[in-house]
């Protein structure tokens, strides 16, 4: 029997107590915490073109074909059998399908003339920014294997997310905010968390989640007094440097009471930045925050967040979209595709646009990369045409855009069909894309490694290459 009364460090309360096994989770934490202290002093392997990502995820995937592929042939066709020369395994088709053509107009936009539809008049009046990829191919046509693939590079899941490794190859600019910011709207898409999540990559780089609705962010709100606060603090501080000089890692001991000091400086630091109320009324005006429909108000409120977290250092924020009726993913219109797709574009178009002009008349896009991307697009075919009539999963070939953080603006990159059933001319898979990005970002994504399973693991691992043609000279 030991006594309990004398002081014992916490190693050697774990020896006495635990037969070995905690000692075990010490070491782990102790290797954890030594990661994320090498994390914080990251830096690029070049000279960066941009210093943050906003990633606005379009979940379910929304039309190509209504967006930003025009094809007046589909329209000519509507109603046609598609035969089986059109039948493809990337997406939900059989010979009998028919084509259907876009319920809405294009029009060519801005000094460009870039081609977008009347679905999204306000990003249409942000054309020139846009760098617009019309030959995105994925792998499978099922919502949660893309939506990882798009995230982590892989349709198992876990690995590590997009952001995870922008925090770990770039740190932080912003040591009172997390490097990687999820604004959620209430819904997590196909593939849960892990699209999200630092998997094998030190915790400190998987997302952190703020809300729209309610309270921000769990456990924001200090129970005690700052003053009580400091006192727990300068407490565990002492304790954890008197443990740090029994190990042979007192920096990793540093780091782990570095993490409570910045928990400590993010209860100032979160409720600050998402509290948008000092924003003149013509920026909430011009997101569209200041409307009836909820689930517009909650969408502009989390797009304005994302600019105010720009400002402030935050690397990679991503913004998911609300599911605002009845479907397995917000943009995932199997029918009823007119009322749907209406209604999202209602809820992001005019609060992304925003997004975009807010940035570059504060000389902030020139730095920033946004990205707009669903994990696929929908199909240019149906089984019958009917007044709820939809469309289905489609890989085979579909758009996405990037604005600001040095891609060229107001330019198309690939082709498809002319039925936009498949990529016709320069293909690109999202390795390609996350390649790119993390070109711009200051990083080789074949330099951005970590050592996990015996080799050198990568987000894009042996895939991936910069596509040149996307980028500003």
């Amino acid at each position: 029997m030991f006594d309990l009364y004398p002081f014992r460090s916490r190693r050697q309360f774990l020896q006495e107590t635990s037969t070995g096994f905690g000692m075990l989770a010490l070491a782990g934490m102790v290797r954890g915490a030594a990661a994320k202290q090498r994390s914080i002093a990251a830096s690029p392997h070049f000279s960066p073109a941009a210093k943050n990502i906003i990633f606005c995820f379009m979940d379910g995937g929304p039309s190509h074909v209504d967006t930003f592929d025009p094809k007046p042939e589909l329209k000519k066709r509507e109603g046609q059998a598609i035969g089986s020369e059109a039948v493809s395994r990337l997406s939900q088709s059989d010979a009998d399908r028919v084509w259907l053509g876009s319920p809405w107009k294009f029009k060519q936009r801005g000094d460009s003339g870039l081609w977008v539809s009347d679905l999204l008049p306000h990003i249409a009046g942000c054309a020139d920014d846009l760098c617009v990829v019309r030959s995105m191919v994925g792998k499978q046509p099922l919502h949660g294997q893309q939506a990882l693939l798009l995230h982590t590079g892989r349709e198992t899941g876990q690995a590590p997310s997009f952001g995870s490794w922008i925090s770990y190859g770039l740190g932080t600019e912003n040591p009172d905010l997390p490097s990687y910011v999820l604004l959620n709207n209430d819904w997590i898409p196909n593939g849960g968390y892990e699209n999200f999540g630092s998997a094998y990559l030190p915790a400190i780089h998987a997302a952190t989640l703020l809300r729209a609705k309610g309270q921000t962010m769990d456990n924001i709100s200090p129970r005690d007094k700052s003053a009580v606060q400091r006192l727990k603090l300068q407490l565990l501080r002492e304790q954890d440097r008197a443990f740090g000089k029994t190990t042979s890692n007192e920096d990793a001991i540093e780091a782990t009471v570095k993490n409570y000091e910045t928990a400590f400086r993010m209860q100032l630091a979160v409720p600050e930045v998402a509290d948008i109320r000092g924003e003149p009324k013509h920026i909430r005006e011009m997101y569209g925050i200041e409307t009836e429909h909820e689930f517009k108000r909650y969408y502009a409120l989390q797009c304005l967040r994302a600019r105010r977290l720009i400002e402030r250092g935050v690397r990679f924020i991503e913004i998911t979209c609300p599911l605002a009726h009845r479907n397995n993913s917000p943009w995932d219109q199997h029918s009823n595709l007119v009322k749907h797709h209406n209604e999202n574009a209602l809820i992001t178009d005019q609060p992304v646009a925003a997004l975009i002009r807010d940035l570059r008349q504060r000389g902030l896009l020139e730095e920033t990369i946004v990205i707009w991307a669903g994990e696929m697009g929908r199909t240019p075919h149906t089984p019958e045409i009917t007044p709820t009539v939809g469309r289905d999963h489609h890989v085979n070939g579909y758009s996405i855009f990037m604005a600001g953080g040095g891609f060229q603006g107001g330019m198309t990159f690939g082709e498809t069909d002319e039925f936009g059933n498949a990529a016709a001319e320069n293909p690109l898979t999202i390795h390609d894309i996350h390649a790119t990005i993390l070109h711009q970002m200051g990083l080789d994504h074949d330099r951005l490694t970590f050592r996990f399973g015996g080799r050198e693991v990568s987000l894009t691992d042996v895939h991936g290459r910069i596509v040149r043609e996307l980028i500003s000279a």
